[in-house]
């Protein structure tokens, strides 16, 4: 099940999908990563399509990703005595912690932790952003606004509050039972919302341990503030540009998703762009040409993956979602302007092993017609550098482990196959040349690079490339050619 692109594709499953034959037809359409979103749905619904989904993968016999999405701390508004309030620009709006019942005057806000970091003239918003709200005085259980954007407010809306930092983890204890369910699922990646601060991520990495990796959905501004601490400490990045469109003024979301991608990328960890990319194909059997420009904008930036979400979870035309999304990125690879692109905006390699090697492999790929780059990996690693790079070959990532398979199925490029550990450079190199022919990538004569670690079997050791010809070998390890450099 070769990919005819480089840039990867995230679906969440929800009542639309989560049947057995949907969550096939989306693979076949062309979605590596499933998300499962745990602010919906049970455990049980949830262990179901964890299951269909293992099955379609040894049915299709290619690594497939499943995301774990944590729902993260909600900050709501308490109820109203009529069910709604129309609220008018100007007046004054009490927010308080009295459970009564809610009026045009006041409403309970049950999170003290807003009263004791609220300062006078921070911003309240509710509703995502449809009322904005003005603290002029408060008090350790209160906070008297001003309406700044009127509207009508209703039982249970959630509340953002952008100017400020709030001491709370964001880890509820939802969450937490939630995250200990997913583990024991197996999931590949764990998304935390509500990122704040680079001791969130701490706080998750302990609660997760080394074997899964860890991803921050960035939809605060505290947590752009933090950003290089916060790369640095997770596997990848979300840019969920919902909240950060409500935490911040809309017109620097685009900004901020460019930043976002250059220093992830810079550090080689993958990066989703997520959010409304195909909102109206939840109604819609086509896409906007907006919607379409949005794909592929964030394809010519150079994203590891994008995401539907409501398109393919709850959308009428779920499998038509993923189906568009895949042929506006193979369009948008196709262009030639997208590998000038993608090329200029190459980081500077850092000085170890693993960066001189990559960087090499990726200027050599742009020189000799490769028919691929094969790179072994034990962690992922040296697959997540080598994707850095953008080579203009296709790049297979090769490892002995179902896990690491699986989460490089995020990963930009990387075309994941499972294989037994190698024990010599011979072995290594006859391996990669089964693999580079059966896998659909090189014919006889064609060239191959591959990188590896030596000794093998460690982890983060990239010390290693070669140039290999392609040849049939009919069992003899010896009638492969290297290239001399």
């Amino acid at each position: 099940m070769r990919r005819r692109r480089d840039a990867k594709i995230v679906a969440t499953l929800g009542p639309a999908s989560n049947s057995k034959e949907v969550i096939g037809k989306l693979f076949d359409a062309g979605i590596d990563v499933f998300r499962l979103n745990f602010s919906h749905g049970t455990h049980d619904d949830h262990a179901v399509v964890h299951q269909f989904i293992r099955d379609i993968e040894k049915e299709r016999g290619r690594p497939i990703g499943i995301l774990a999405d944590l729902q993260g701390p909600k900050l709501r508004v308490g109820k109203f005595a009529n069910g709604e309030e129309d609220l008018v620009v100007g007046q004054s709006f009490r927010l308080d912690m009295d459970n009564e019942p809610g009026t045009a005057e006041r409403v309970q806000l049950p999170h003290p932790e807003i009263f004791a970091a609220v300062e006078d003239g921070a911003k309240l918003l509710v509703n995502d952003g449809k009322i904005r709200l003005r603290v002029v005085s408060h008090g350790d259980d209160f906070a008297i606004t001003t309406v700044e954007v009127a509207g009508t407010i209703s039982n249970n809306k959630g509340v953002n509050v952008p100017d400020l930092y709030l001491p709370i983890s964001p880890l509820t204890e939802k969450d937490r039972i939630d995250l200990d369910y997913a583990l024991g699922l197996g999931v590949d990646w764990v998304a935390m919302s509500f990122v704040q601060r680079p001791e969130d991520m701490v706080e998750l990495r302990e609660l997760v341990g080394p074997d899964t990796a860890i991803m921050a959905k960035m939809e605060k501004p505290s947590a752009i503030n933090h950003l290089s601490d916060i790369i640095t400490l997770s596997d990848g990045i979300m840019v969920a540009r919902g909240d950060l469109g409500v935490e911040m003024p809309q017109e620097k979301v685009p900004v901020v998703q460019k930043k976002l991608l250059r220093r992830a990328r810079a550090a080689g960890k993958p990066v989703i762009v997520a959010t409304q990319m195909l909102e109206s194909m939840i109604h819609s059997p086509v896409p906007t040409r907006a919607e379409s420009s949005d794909v592929a904008t964030a394809a010519y930036d150079g994203a590891d993956a994008v995401m539907l979400s409501a398109e393919t979870a709850a959308g009428e035309f779920p499998v038509e979602a993923a189906t568009a999304m895949d042929r506006i990125l193979i369009e948008v690879e196709r262009d030639p302007y997208y590998r000038q692109v993608i090329t200029a905006a190459s980081p500077t390699p850092g000085d170890t092993a693993a960066d001189a090697i990559t960087s090499s492999l990726s200027h050599i790929a742009g020189v000799l017609p490769l028919a691929a780059v094969f790179t072994y990996t034990e962690s992922g690693f040296s697959a997540f550098r080598a994707a850095r790079e953008r080579p203009e070959a296709p790049l297979i990532g090769c490892t002995p482990h179902r896990r690491t398979a699986r989460r490089l199925a995020l990963v930009w490029g990387v075309h994941a196959v499972l294989s037994d550990e190698m024990s010599n450079v011979d072995e290594m190199v006859s391996n990669a040349i089964n693999i580079t022919m059966q896998e659909g990538f090189g014919e006889l004569g064609m060239i191959i690079a591959i990188t590896a670690g030596m000794p093998f079997g460690r982890t983060g050791t990239t010390n290693m490339l070669r140039l290999t010809r392609l040849k049939d070998l009919n069992g003899n390890a010896n009638t492969h050619d290297d290239i001399p450099l």
